[in-house]
């Protein structure tokens, strides 16, 4: 029984030899010389290929079993929407003058926000084209073949039994050595600077920070989450608010322009989103950010949902429950664009720079712009919306010559 026993240590010394060996020379050494040795691309034009392959597989098995087009299976939304905008249609009704029929206009907008509006949308997970065979999305697609099935089920043996604890055991060795790699890091962007970036995941501070260090400004969370606030507050300094002292805007930018007036201080990662957005838009940027002025570093982040959703929908789920999902994924893939520096000119306010800025990351990335607030995920529309819409529909009258005139139709 001794003997056993000591050989069944033996083995388990050997394994973990192996997988220590293993994690230094594949995944160590070739992040701290910045080698890239093909693993991860090899492992994506091999996901891409099955994926494609899956395609092909449902689509001869939609033809065969002479149901709905492919297309039709996925739902890309409740409503086809009209978006035609308002000087358009309304000056091209009634030449001139004012028209009851203008009220068919608001109307029509009106059922189509109540059906689907632009921001609700925008926090569900996007919609894809085809099957990515993950168990969690669109499931009953794995009966259009016996092949696309055992493919299927071999993938959540991959996904589970595999690369599950090989993750799990990566995160905790890499995270035990990088706390004993002592500061002094190079950084992207230069320090006394800020960096913003559109927010899709929490995984973006990630992805950011293995390019280079930086200090995060955010609102102080329990939980999960705030156990990994405390952690990297003790690596970095990070601008951290209270709920309370977040709505003091005067409080935030004064915290703001003294960390990056310290050139000690490490460059300053923002999400002036606010909130996470389902990696197909770009919403209103806060012009908290571009108030204090500096330089900013504008950074596009685009996820590839083929291989997994990384956007956390944080009224649907909880961190741990997104974290699950994201390690049981096929991977997470996602492409990082550091755009030209840009500052404020002289006679640009804070919302135009702002907006300026927004455009600029949502073009490099092909996602589209939104004017909404992020807020609007957990509170009503502010009444400035509402006033807006009605001074554009007025101008439009106004210059057209209807008002005083006494044109009606």
């Amino acid at each position: 029984m001794e003997e056993n026993r000591g050989g069944h240590g033996l083995t388990e010394g050997r394994i973990l030899s192996i997988w220590m060996i293993s994690f230094v020379a594949l995944v160590l050494l070739p992040s701290v010389f910045r080698v890239s040795l093909g693993i991860s691309h090899f492992y994506v034009k091999i996901l891409i290929k099955i994926l494609e392959w899956a395609t092909l597989q449902i689509e001869e098995g939609v033809k065969q079993q002479k149901a709905m087009a492919l297309e039709n299976l996925i739902s890309t939304g409740i409503i086809q929407r009209d978006e035609t905008p308002m000087e358009e249609e309304v000056v091209g009704r009634c030449q001139g003058c004012f028209s009851l029929a203008d009220v068919m206009y608001f109307s029509k907008k009106g059922c189509e926000a109540v059906a689907e509006d632009e921001v609700t949308r925008r926090f569900s997970s996007e919609e894809l084209l085809s099957w990515n065979l993950l168990s969690r999305t669109n499931a009953n697609l794995h009966h259009v073949s016996w092949k696309l099935a055992a493919v299927w089920v071999t993938g959540i043996l991959i996904r589970y039994c595999l690369l599950l604890p090989f993750r799990i055991l990566l995160l905790v060795l890499a995270t035990t050595v990088v706390g004993q790699i002592p500061n002094g890091r190079e950084n992207k962007p230069q320090r006394g600077s800020i960096c913003v970036a559109n927010h899709t995941s929490p995984l973006d501070v990630l992805i950011l920070a293995s390019d280079g260090c930086y200090s995060l400004v955010g609102q102080v969370h329990g939980g999960l989450m705030g156990l990994i606030q405390k952690s990297c507050m003790q690596t970095s300094q990070h601008v951290l608010f209270e709920r309370s002292e977040m709505k003091d805007r005067h409080l935030v930018r004064k915290k703001i322009r003294e960390h990056i007036a310290d050139k000690a201080k490490l460059p300053i990662l923002i999400f002036p989103e606010g909130t996470c957005i389902n990696n197909t838009s770009v919403m209103m940027f806060k012009k908290g950010s571009f108030e204090v002025g500096g330089t900013i570093h504008p950074v596009a982040i685009k996820y590839d949902p083929r291989f997994g959703d990384a956007f956390w929908n944080s009224t649907k789920h909880s961190m741990m429950t997104y974290a699950f999902n994201v390690i049981t994924s096929w991977a997470i893939v996602c492409n990082v664009w550091y755009l030209p520096p840009m500052v404020k000119e002289e006679e640009e306010d804070a919302v135009h720079f702002a907006d300026r800025v927004k455009a600029v990351i949502a073009a490099r990335a092909g996602m589209s712009v939104l004017p909404w607030d992020g807020g609007l995920k957990r509170k009503k529309v502010k009444e400035t919306f509402k006033e807006e819409q009605q001074k554009k529909y007025c101008q439009i009258v106004i210059e057209n010559g209807s008002v005083g005139n006494g044109n009606v139709c």
